[in-house]
């Protein structure tokens, strides 16, 4: 079990067609282990969408780990004064979510959690859902990729002939990128063929 004994902080935001994907890797990780918290934003909290029903989401969140959701800001807080994580993960990190992170902006709990955590040099994976991701998000993507204890999960464009902008992490590839990352390495390849 890779993960035996590892406390992840895994933090969902808007980007709500990947969280049916999220929820595989969330369980594969408590499956291996580790004590995972979920952490999630306005968005994930309080919107019903096509792809589901946000009080069926956080039933799911909460059935998987067992744990009690972190749902806002001051609950978010005390993640890095209380160092309760050794990785704190954002997936499906939405474009909103990386602008803001990359420019100091902390309004949600995901991005309190992870600047909380941050303080203490511990890592953070990033995991971009975003259909601007070579578009305007493009140079957000790139000073994160250059920021200290920020990793990425493998990313690729998911739909380059009808949406060239658009770029999805390969989410299987979450827990490999969190291992890396807990040794201070960016796994490779970054930049990977989404289909």
């Amino acid at each position: 079990m890779q993960f035996d004994g590892l406390k992840i902080g895994f933090a969902l935001t808007g980007s709500h067609c990947m969280l049916h994907e999220v929820v595989k890797v969330m369980k594969r990780l408590v499956d291996e282990g580790a004590t995972v918290t979920p952490i999630i934003s306005y968005s994930v909290d309080t919107m019903d969408t096509r792809f589901g029903n946000a009080d069926d989401w956080k039933r799911q969140f909460k059935e998987i780990t067992q744990q009690e959701i972190i749902h806002t800001i001051p609950g978010a807080e005390p993640v890095g004064p209380k160092k309760m994580f050794d990785c704190v993960v954002i997936a499906p990190c939405t474009g909103n979510s990386l602008a803001k992170l990359a420019n100091g902006i902390t309004d949600t709990p995901a991005l309190m959690a992870a600047k909380s955590h941050l303080r203490n040099q511990r890592p953070v994976v990033l995991a971009v859902s975003t259909n601007d991701g070579l578009g305007l998000n493009a140079r957000n993507i790139g000073t994160l990729l250059i920021t200290k204890n920020i990793y990425l999960v493998p990313f690729g464009q998911d739909n380059p002939a009808t949406k060239a902008n658009s770029l999805v992490a390969h989410m299987d590839k979450v827990p490999e990128t969190i291992l890396m990352a807990l040794e201070g390495k960016q796994i490779q390849p970054v930049l990977w063929d989404y289909r």
